[in-house]
Parts: C-alpha cells; structure tokens; sequence
C-alpha cells in the first residue's frame, strides 16, 4: 500500500505541475499566455514537474511515475512483475487526480479560453501534424531515448551513490526529460509515459468543461502504445548491449 499511495501521489504531482504549465502557457487571461515563453517554458516546466515527483516518491516507491518505467525495469530484471500492476494502476489514478486539480485550479481561464485544441491539450498530448505512422514512430523513439539512458542510473557501475543519492537520480532525470522535450518534444508533446497521457484525456472526456470539444480518442492509442513498445526496444537493447 505505501508502494502504491507512493506512486498515486508521485503521479499526481508529476501531471498537476506538468499539465499546470501547459495551462499557464496556452489558456486565456493567464500570467503566463502571450509572454513569449511557449514550448521552452513548458519543456522546463516539465522537466521540473519530474525532478519533484521523483523527489516526493522515491524513498517510497522509486518513483516510477510512468508505466512505461515500470515496464522497462521488470523487463531487465531490476523489478518484479508481480508489482507491474500495482503500479501501473496507481500512476492511472495519480494522472488522473493531477488533472483534476488543474482544471480545478484553472477553471475560470478554462471558462474564457475559446479554443477547443488548447483545451485538449492542458490534458492530453496533440500531434502539431496529425500522421499516425509518423506520430507513433516519434512517440517510441523517444521514449526509447528517455528510457535508454535511464538505465544507466541504476546501473551499479555508473554509482548513483556517486551523483549524489535521491538527487542524483532526480536531477539527471529531469536534465534528460528537458533536452529531449526541447530535441524531440516537437512532433507529437513527448508524451513517453501512457497514464500522464490516457488518465488525463478520461478526465477531460469525464468533466463538464463548457465547448471542451472531443477528447480525440482516435489519436489516443498513440500515446498509450507508442511509449510502451519504446520501453521494450530500449530494454531489449539495454539488455543485449550492457548487461
């Protein structure tokens, strides 16, 4: 149980702060709509809502906060698959009450913004051009990248011990989060994590938003999959090349 509360809280406060930016950034009327920021003040946004995520849950859970992690440690033998689920069910429930208290928090900019695809978009991930061969390809490539180099902090020869103990594991996470949000991010929002992406688009599909428009359920396959098979590639390849 304290595994799985661990995960939820973790989760919760990854997508809160994480979809909290995208809200500050592309609603109407906030302090932070117009003033130039974009996709470089949500990439580090980002990057910070994981440094503090992993902060909070780490000592409890190892902070996963991504089935995607979860997978991909199971599969190179660093964690059980008989915890696969719990945890993959608790990061559902984090990202979806995460998402809840940014609408909560953002509701009155939620009311005045006029633009249904800006509103998605505070919950789920968007394709700037919609292919979904292309947008599936950029969604395991990344999160190939981001679970690849991962690895190598609980990796005995590269001593985590070393860089500093918990933050020696948040701050690197949060540094790679951030270059491949900036290199990469561009395509398709870098989602690379399954339940940050599905939980929230049920909860947009679920609260009475005034003209939310659909929640694109046809495109949500794409971040659900797509981070999932870029986990396998990248343990398989972590697996055949260091291990």
């Amino acid at each position: 149980m304290t595994n799985m509360v661990s995960e939820i809280i973790g989760t919760m406060i990854l997508v809160f702060l994480g979809n909290g930016v995208v809200a500050n950034v592309i609603l109407s009327k906030t302090k932070g709509h117009g003033n130039g920021g974009g996709w470089l003040t949500i990439s580090i946004g980002w990057a910070l809502a994981v440094f503090m995520g992993i902060l909070v849950s780490y000592p409890y859970s190892g902070a996963h906060l991504n089935p995607s992690i979860t997978i991909g440690l199971a599969i190179v033998g660093k964690f059980s698959w008989n915890l696969v689920p719990s945890y993959i069910f608790s990061q559902f429930i984090g990202a979806m009450l995460g998402s809840l208290l940014v609408w909560i928090l953002y509701k009155d900019h939620f009311l005045v913004t006029k633009n249904v695809q800006h509103k998605l978009s505070v919950f789920a991930t968007t394709p700037s051009i919609k292919n979904f061969y292309s947008n599936f390809f950029s969604e395991v490539f990344t999160t190939c990248s981001f679970i690849f180099f991962s690895f190598f902090l609980t990796n005995e020869k590269y001593s985590v011990v070393e860089l500093g103990g918990l933050l020696g594991v948040a701050f690197p996470l949060s540094l790679m989060m951030l270059g491949i949000g900036l290199s990469l991010g561009g395509t398709t929002g870098y989602a690379m994590n399954p339940a940050r992406d599905l939980g929230p688009r049920i909860m947009h599909f679920i609260i009475p938003i005034p003209g939310k428009g659909g929640s694109d359920w046809n495109y949500a396959f794409i971040p659900v999959l797509g981070p999932i098979v870029g986990s396998v590639i990248a343990s398989v390849l972590y697996l055949f090349f260091f291990e």
